[in-house]
């Protein structure tokens, strides 16, 4: 492999419904400091149906150049399709880094095209930055349960490729007076090629549980005693038109499907603001939401160390704080 031949920083702009996710966003913002770190330009890569109006955002959040792949094959993600599609456009123009969403997507995808190029990749990044020395991109990501931080470099292989989690980066403000190139490029996807049909789309996640876009997080933890008791965490939610959060411990002792999970193992949030109701603060659900705008714990131990990295907190019965604070709220909503 002759690294030399391997120029530019992409970003794979994930999108549903022709919509981009917020990631994406985020993730432009960060390439466009990565790419003028290194002197070299920043793409986006668009691949769906009837997408090419999202170039102007890519453009506006940083990018110089859209590589636009379209057909009716990628209306909805299709996991041969698009892993065809990005492993031919990686051999065809060679970037020397990409970054991409550690989404449900962005997970499956990632591993599987870094595979097909015969390169490394690094998951569930919390940062990103150059490594002086050598001028590769430096990776971070949590590892042992979240213990330590290890960075990451891969300086054998070309493009050098992450997942980067939701929320730990804030998108950066669009100039919509930006533009740049747009590269269309045709699918080489053929039927035969498709070993899945989506036969249905079944809405499992309804905005409840919409926790990497939404601005406000209330979550639940044991704290809460048993799994009726979340009705006091869906109640204040629905009151501020939020999501609904669960610790680790809470999912695990089944009061709370996975797709509600905030944590080193679950997901990681940003909001404006997280309310963590009856959690203690463990350093795995520290990693997936301390970097949210504002956060108010309530917890009936004062030592809890979830008040450590909270900017309110109410030390007190959860079971009863709840409904006082759901009132307050709907009062104030009047």
């Amino acid at each position: 492999m002759d690294k030399a031949e391997y120029k530019g920083v992409w970003v794979y702009v994930e999108q549903v419904g022709g919509q981009a996710r917020n990631v994406a966003h985020e993730l432009l913002g960060q390439g466009r400091l990565l790419a003028d770190a290194l002197g070299q330009e920043l793409a986006g890569v668009i691949i769906g149906e009837q997408v090419a109006g999202l170039a102007k955002e890519v453009f506006a959040n940083g990018a110089d150049k859209v590589y636009l792949v379209e057909g009716p094959e990628f209306s909805h993600y299709n996991t041969d399709a698009y892993t065809i599609t990005l492993t031919d456009l990686i051999k065809t123009y060679k970037p020397s880094v990409i970054l991409m969403g550690a989404t449900n997507d962005g997970r499956d995808l990632g591993p599987r095209v870094a595979a097909r190029v015969g390169t490394g990749l690094t998951a569930d990044c919390t940062n990103l930055g150059i490594d002086e020395p050598t001028g590769l991109v430096a990776w971070t990501r949590p590892a042992f349960g979240g213990n330590i931080m290890a960075t990451i470099l891969c300086p054998e292989h070309r493009p050098q490729m992450g997942t980067v989690r939701p929320k730990v980066f804030k998108k950066p403000e669009p100039d919509f007076s930006r533009a740049g190139e747009v590269v269309r490029v045709t699918s080489k996807v053929k039927a035969a090629d498709l070993r899945t049909k989506l036969v249905d789309l079944i809405q499992v996640c309804t905005a409840s549980c919409n926790l990497e876009e939404a601005e406000i997080i209330v979550s639940g933890g044991r704290g809460l005693c048993k799994p009726e008791n979340f009705a006091l965490i869906e109640e204040l939610a629905e009151a501020l038109g939020g999501a609904v959060g669960a610790s680790r411990a809470a999912v695990d002792a089944g009061w709370k499907p996975a797709l509600h999970q905030v944590g080193q193992t679950g997901k990681t949030v940003g909001p404006k603001v997280y309310f963590a109701c009856g959690i203690s603060g463990a350093i795995q659900h520290l990693a997936g939401m301390s970097s949210s705008d504002i956060i108010v714990a309530i917890n009936k131990d004062p030592d809890a160390p979830i008040f450590k990295v909270a900017n309110y907190g109410i030390v007190g019965d959860v079971l009863e704080v709840l409904p006082a604070l759901t009132a307050g709220f709907k009062k104030l909503k009047g």
